[in-house]
């Protein structure tokens, strides 16, 4: 199994895709033979060349299966590159590996109450390969959310990962199969020899204490602990340092455990954590922007870049400790809410992967939305970094 991530600065379309050729030719790999699998990740600085991307790296760079996507930012070799142009291209050549790429529009997702057969029909896969997914969408085209609960209950027992495109000011690209498309969703299917595993880093830190549900209506809090939310809230923030007070008025956040009747220990890690929409002085109940349900555990975050860098530490390290077999290559999905403009400087998640888990191949892009899982079930995330992490299975 052999994966080589490249990156290229270069400005013209042409000398960006024959940078990215050059830098994988390097190795000693018979140039004729294609690479199994590829992800793609291209600036919005090259809006106007997409039509052109995919067939000039055709002609210079067979890949067998391959996928991608328009970003905010792009990640490749080490770097995490903001607003300039660039191009990101991770391959691999994976014998035994079942790779399949495919795309859907809004009109072709199966609705909620279809069952598992109309998903794995749609989506094109058999679900006895127990398959795991890269997920590429259109945040404007297409509902991620309601397709993320359908894959889950078709596939069960795949891991999913990925992000939204982003960077087109409305003309967002996604390619797969060879093609160019502006709207749905692409995705990789990734059987056989090829495993993927999936670290989400949200970034948060919890405040107060754990608190249950008491009531609630949809995404309305109206009673924790059977006392009225914002009161619950106030107290906390008025038992804080003056500095967590002053990130509280822009940064509080309610974390969510979705997998009450399954962990007794409820850690960092296990909570999903959701925007707060606002209160209602009157009855004290607080909006959340998730559904919730009665008994449900949830605590107060909040979030800031030492948090976020101490949280990403702690589930890289909490993945290595669980999975003794090193990943060969990775994908990163990250917010563009985090980067430079979090962390004040460059390369920031990158980096920290690369010092906990080795110095693998890694590609990826900075996201309008980030894909993964919390617990049993995979979410559409914000201020998120989702790896996806490729080993042999």
């Amino acid at each position: 199994m052999q994966w080589v991530s490249t990156l290229s600065t270069a400005v013209s379309l042409e000398a960006a895709v024959n940078d990215l050729a050059m830098q994988v030719q390097r190795g000693d790999r018979p140039l004729s033979r294609p690479w199994s699998v590829g992800l793609l990740f291209a600036s919005s600085s090259f809006g106007s060349d997409f039509p052109r991307l995919l067939p000039l790296l055709a002609e210079r760079l067979p890949v067998a299966q391959l996928v991608g996507c328009s970003g905010g930012g792009i990640v490749g070799s080490g770097q995490e590159l903001e607003g300039v142009p660039a191009l990101s291209l991770l391959v691999g050549d994976v014998p035994g590996a079942i790779l399949q790429g495919f795309h859907l529009e809004e009109n072709q997702v199966p609705d909620l109450d279809s069952p598992p057969q109309r998903w794995h029909e749609a989506i094109g896969v058999n679900p006895t390969l127990t398959p795991d997914f890269v997920l590429l969408a259109d945040p404007f085209s297409f509902p991620i959310s309601d397709f993320l609960s359908g894959l889950d209950f078709a596939y069960p027992q795949s891991v999913k990962v990925g992000g939204l495109a982003g960077g087109g000011m409305g003309q967002n690209a996604l390619f797969a199969n060879g093609r160019l498309y502006r709207s749905g969703l692409v995705g990789l299917a990734v059987a056989g020899s090829l495993k993927l595993d999936a670290v989400v880093a949200q970034g948060c830190r919890p405040i107060g204490k754990p608190m249950y549900v008491s009531k609630c209506e949809r995404n309305i809090l109206l009673a924790v602990d059977d006392r009225p939310p914002l009161e619950v809230l106030q107290e906390t923030v008025a038992g804080l340092s003056e500095g967590d007070q002053r990130l509280a008025q822009h940064s509080l956040f309610l974390g969510l455990v979705n997998d009450e009747f399954f962990k007794q220990e409820v850690g960092p890690g296990d909570y999903l954590i959701r925007n707060i929409l606002g209160g209602d002085p009157q009855t004290g109940a607080i909006a959340i922007a998730d559904r919730l349900r009665p008994g449900q555990r949830v605590q107060w975050h909040l979030r800031d870049a030492q948090a976020s860098a101490e949280d990403l530490k702690a589930v890289l390290q909490r993945y290595r400790q669980a999975q003794p077999q090193t990943p060969t290559a990775a994908v990163l999905f990250s917010c563009l809410g985090r980067g430079e403009g979090l962390y004040q400087e460059p390369n920031h998640d990158s980096r920290v992967f690369g010092a906990e888990i080795g110095a693998i191949p890694l590609g990826g892009f900075f996201c309008n939305g980030e894909i993964g899982p919390v617990g049993t079930a995979t979410f559409l995330h914000g201020y998120t970094s989702a790896f996806g992490l490729l080993r042999a299975r």
